[in-house]
Parts: C-alpha cells; sequence; structure tokens
C-alpha cells in the first residue's frame, strides 16, 4: 500500500526545519545523522534493561557506507527501528524531539543518556543531498516502511521490505557537494564529530573480522578518577590533541549533582612564553560532539587549556543568546572555573616545589584568567608567585607589607591614633635581566631584591594588582629611581658638577642630579620615571610615537672618575661627561644607530690616548 501526503508545518514544529539554515558548517549533517542512530541505539538498550525487548547477542553499531558511483552517502543503524506512525510522528511532522514521548514513557526508569534529536536534525541531511531516503523497521512487530522526500513540501512513504530491526537513512548527494563521497572525508568527519559516541562506528563496514571502528566508545573523562592512571592521562591529551609533548597535569571533572558534568582539562606546556597560545576545549553532549571553544560555557582563559567537557544539560542544536543567558551554563561555567582555580590551590599548598616547576608554563594562564574573571582572581591570588633576583619564587602576598600592631586595635583601645591612609610598599621588579645588569648588582650589593617580570602580559598584571590593592603595594621598575639603601647619606648634591654634564650633553630632555651612591663602582646611571614609561608604552600599543621618556642621569659623586672631573680642562671635563653619560645609556637601553657612532668615537679616542 503507498500513501502519499504534505509534510506538516505548524507554528509549534517550525523551528527544526528552519536549522538547515542555521548551521554554520554543512558537516554538521553527518553528526546530526549518526547521532541519530546512536540514539536509536540507546533507546532500544534502555528497552532491554528494562526486559521489553531482547538483547542483540551481535552487537550494536552505526555503519556509514560511502557509494561514488551511486552517489550516495548511507547511515544505518540497529536500534529501535520506527512504525510508520513513528516516521510521521517523528520525520513529516518535524518533531522538535523524537526521544520526548519516549523519555516521558519511561522517566520512572530512567532516561539518562538518550540524545533524542531525530527530527531536529534529520532536516540537516538537506544540505549536501537533492534527495533523502529512509528506511526503517521497528523493534515491533510491524512491517518496515520506506520514506522519501526532496525536503521540498511532499514526501512518499510504503512499505517494504528491511532485514532486521534499526533505520537506515540514503543521502543521495548533491552534484556541488562531491566532496561529501569522499571516504577520507567522511572518515575525517567521523573523527571530528564522533570520536566519543557510546557505540561503534564504522566507515565502509566489510565484516572480514578486520573492521575497526573510529570512534573511543568509552572515553577517559567518562571514567572515574580514581580508575585513571597518569600513563592514561597522558595517551588520552595525545590521541585527542595530537600535541606529543606531556601536559604538565590536568583537572578531571567528573559530578553528578546539581548537574552532570564529565571532563579533563589540561595545562599544555608553554612552547613560546610570550605568547598566549590558544588552546582547544572540545564541548559535548552525551558523547556526541558540539563545537570548540564555546566561550559562553567556557570561559575566554580557560581556552589557553586543552581539554573535553561532556554535559548532558546543554542541548545539542542550541543558539549561542541561550547559552549567554542560561542559568543553568552559568552555574557550570562557575563550577569548571572553581575546579580548576581548586587544582591549582592545592598543588601550590601540597607540592610547593612542583607548583614551582609548572610556574612558567602556568604563568601567563593565571594571569590572564585574574584580569579577566574577578571570581578566579579572588580564588588564586594567594597562589601568584614571581621569582626574585636571588633565583627564588616569592608569593605576591609574601611581597604584601605586614599588618602593623596598631592597624587590629579595638575602638576603645587608648593607643587609637587617628586614621591614616597607609603608605604602599614599593616593590621593585626587572622586565630585562640582561639589560638591567648593572641595576641588579646594584641591588645584590646592597641586600635589596627585585622580583622578575619579563612576560609580555606583566605590564597589565602588575598595572592590574595596583589597582586590586592600592593600599598594600606598588610597583617600581628597577631603573625607575633609585632606592634610598643605595645611597651614602653623606653628601650627594653637587652643582658643579650637575653643570659639567648639563654642558656636556646640551639635552633639555635629560634632567641632571648628583648623588653619592655606596657603590664606587659606577659612575652614573640612568633612571626614568615609572608612571612615565608606562604611559609612554601604552602609547606604543596602541600605535602612538615613543614620546619623550624624561631620563634622568644620576651622576654617582663617590666614582673616583667623578671625583677627578673638575680637575680636568673643559675639552676633557666634556669628553668624560659624554662618555660617562653613554656608559650609563647602554646599561638602560640598547643604543640607537646614532648613540653607537658616538660611543664608538669616544673608544677610539680613549684607545689613541692610551697608546701614544
Amino acid at each position: 500500500m503507498q500513501k502519499q501526503g504534505n509534510i506538516k508545518i505548524s507554528s509549534e514544529n517550525m523551528m527544526p526545519i528552519i536549522k538547515k539554515w542555521l548551521y554554520s558548517d554543512k558537516d554538521i549533517f553527518l553528526r546530526e545523522i549518526v547521532a541519530n542512530g546512536i540514539d536509536a541505539i540507546t533507546k532500544y538498550n534502555k528497552l532491554v534493561s528494562m526486559g521489553e525487548a531482547e538483547a542483540d547477542e551481535s552487537g550494536y553499531s552505526v555503519k556509514i557506507s560511502v557509494d561514488k558511483k551511486a552517489k550516495t552517502l548511507t547511515v544505518e543503524d540497529n536500534g529501535i527501528g520506527m512504525t510508520a506512525e513513528e516516521v510521521e510522528n517523528y520525520i513529516t511532522q518535524i518533531a522538535f524531539s523524537g526521544a520526548s514521548d519516549f523519555i516521558e514513557k519511561y522517566e520512572k526508569a530512567g532516561g539518562d543518556g538518550i540524545i533524542g534529536h531525530f527530527g531536529l536534525g534529520f532536516y540537516s541531511a538537506y544540505m549536501v543531498s537533492e534527495n533523502v531516503e529512509i528506511f526503517t523497521k521497528s523493534y515491533r512487530d510491524e512491517p518496515a516502511v520506506h520514506w522519501v522526500s526532496d525536503g521540498n513540501s511532499t514526501y512518499t512513504l510504503e512499505d517494504c521490505q528491511k532485514d532486521g530491526r534499526g533505520t537506515k537513512v540514503v543521502l543521495h548527494i548533491a552534484p556541488e557537494e562531491k566532496e561529501f563521497l569522499e571516504e577520507s572525508t567522511i572518515k575525517n568527519l567521523v573523527k571530528k564529530y564522533c570520536s566519543f559516541m557510546p557505540y561503534n562506528v564504522y566507515v565502509n563496514f566489510k565484516g572480514d573480522g578486520k573492521d575497526e571502528p573510529l570512534n573511543t566508545t568509552t572515553p577517559l573523562y567518562a571514567k572515574l578518577p580514581k580508575d585513571c592512571t597518569d600513563d592514561d592521562y597522558k595517551k588520552f591529551y595525545t590521541d585527542t590533541f595530537m600535541d606529543y609533548n606531556e601536559p604538565i597535569f590536568w583537572v578531571h571533572l567528573n559530578m553528578d549533582y546539581p548537574f552532570k558534568l564529565k571532563g579533563i582539562l589540561y595545562f599544555p606546556k608553554v612552547r613560546n612564553k610570550l605568547e598566549l597560545e590558544r588552546g582547544k576545549v572540545k564541548l559535548y553532549c552525551n558523547q556526541v560532539f558540539i563545537a570548540d571553544n564555546i566561550k559562553e560555557v567556557i570561559p575566554e582563559y580557560l581556552m589557553l587549556l586543552n581539554g573535553v567537557i561532556d554535559c548532558p544539560d546543554i542541548p545539542l542544536n542550541v543558539s549561542r543568546s541561550f547559552l549567554q543567558n542560561d542559568k543553568q551554563v552559568q552555574k557550570i561555567s562557575k563550577h569548571i572555573v572553581k575546579k580548576v582555580a581548586d587544582k591549582l590551590t592545592s598543588l601550590y599548598k601540597n607540592d610547593r616545589s612542583k607548583y614551582e616547576k609548572c610556574w612558567e608554563d602556568i604563568a601567563n594562564f593565571i594571569k590572564f584568567g585574574c584580569i579577566k574573571d574577578n571570581d578566579f582572581y579572588e580564588k588564586v591570588k594567594d597562589i601568584i608567585i614571581y621569582k626574585n633576583i636571588e633565583d627564588k619564587y616569592v608569593s605576591v602576598t609574601e611581597l604584601m607589607p605586614a599588618e602593623t600592631a596598631g592597624e587590629n586595635k579595638s575602638e576603645n583601645s587608648e593607643e587609637k591614633t587617628e586614621d591614616k591612609v597607609p603608605e604602599p610598599k614599593t616593590i621593585y621588579y626587572v622586565s630585562d635581566a640582561e639589560q638591567q645588569a648593572q641595576y641588579i648588582q646594584l641591588f645584590k650589593d646592597e641586600g635589596l631584591t627585585a622580583i622578575c617580570c619579563d612576560n609580555f602580559i606583566d605590564p597589565h598584571f602588575l598595572s592590574y594588582l595596583e589597582y586590586k590593592t592600592p593600599d598594600k603595594i606598588k610597583f617600581m621598575r628597577i631603573d625607575a629611581d633609585i632606592d634610598g639603601a643605595l645611597k651614602d647619606s653623606a653628601g650627594g648634591d653637587d652643582s658643579v658638577i650637575a653643570d659639567i654634564f648639563k654642558q656636556a650633553l646640551n639635552d633639555d630632555k635629560i634632567t641632571v642630579k648628583t648623588e653619592k651612591l655606596k657603590n664606587e663602582e659606577i659612575p652614573a646611571v640612568i633612571v626614568v620615571d615609572e608612571y612615565m614609561r608606562r604611559y609612554s608604552e601604552m602609547g606604543q600599543f596602541y600605535g602612538m610615537s615613543e614620546g619623550d621618556l624624561g631620563k634622568t642621569l644620576i651622576v654617582n659623586l663617590a666614582c673616583p672618575i667623578i671625583g677627578k672631573l673638575k680637575e680636568l680642562d673643559d675639552d676633557k671635563q666634556k669628553f668624560v661627561a659624554k662618555y660617562v653619560y653613554l656608559l650609563a645609556l647602554m646599561a638602560f637601553k640598547k643604543l640607537t644607530p646614532e648613540e653607537l657612532t658616538q660611543f664608538r668615537e669616544c673608544n677610539l679616542t680613549v684607545l689613541k690616548e692610551y697608546i701614544k
């Protein structure tokens, strides 16, 4: 008996059909059709567990066949199958979810694991097909049926012959989409979208005992952490992300309440500490791939990691605006952030040495995360560390000024003094250890310390820390000022020496000061105001010119060379002053071509005098 009719589209069920135009990638159709097959098998297995159907001893699978000559792509499962009435309900009437009735009927027995989007995703097949056929036979004792439509407004539904329970979908590929008739293309799509589906997926199954499924039905993230070894985690990482550098550590997510969430997030080794390399966090729903790096679920800074997240509470087909506004999704996102922060904190507290060894690989991630997410900052602020010039790590918290005894006095204390705004503690830092070696040596000689901040994100992060703790710390580059501990209290102002340098340099942009430093070896140093330099660097970041940094030359009166300066004639005074300035400039920054020429000329003059 043959039956003809019109496909029914009403206001309640119009959305699934327009999904045909809403998918961003055409190749998503294969995920939808295969997921339907997996869904059908899952339903049948549920019936078996409830005693309403017999187990299939031959096993369950989805088999994909490519026939280049016939120009067809076939996806076949041995799942629950459909009756003619169910085909009408789930295909021709374009139901929102083929699993909704099923789950409602068996909800008391538990409906977990049902993907359930047959009607919703089926019509994506028409993105690559001229027409589509369905051959299906229900597990019930009812005739098999054949459905065919070109995706417009008509279809044909009739009884047919089909061996065995299940559904076979035959896509007649459109001429302009012939790439989907290449076996290699289909295999790549299966690996991309179906690599963790819970039942075997084959391409061009031969049945000779040599067939290997293209997917892993029990991915590592679906297991309990106690059942996974370090080698398991490393192998899963290599197989999933094709990264043969071992991850430094990982976070295994596993929870069932108040939402279901499984996954593994890996901290990869950093290839270049000057860059924030984007990782790949794959999002799944019941082992069905949804997309990479969905920022509404995975915060942007967590995308610096590699990982797999599987959350059944996020539907396969969903708009970004839905994700942005869904409270459950927001809770999931916050939970993921919390678990990552907990892992980092646990490592810091329980294995500080390992944490320090990992720091260079995770520092940029943590700093970027703090800047982007205040909640994350609050969770990890006590475990942010820096290496100092003594090559030892110290936490930012340890750098903070200690609480003074008077700050915690009670209101009734007789010793209570008038409230004063506390002065923030100055923390010196090094941005280029080689270039700033002279300043570092000055600090070391006097027992002072500074932290090393040589990553590109550090200037932004230091400003962020100042913003978060304005009354506790401020940062100053080691060449921004001469610390009081470096100076000798006796003497320091010599206007004659200052005038000699001013006349020799003849540059209004350079300020000259004299100080008596404890170190007698260095004739002069250059310093630049911290905030003027930051302002200039910010201008460069936005494409503006460097501008005037406002350099200050500190002439060291304790240096014997400077002490002899007054005894020289005018020409030699100018020469020595210029030479001393160039030496100080060379210790401050890389010389420009013009400055290098001047320095070379000075050196030649010195050599000529030496060999006379």
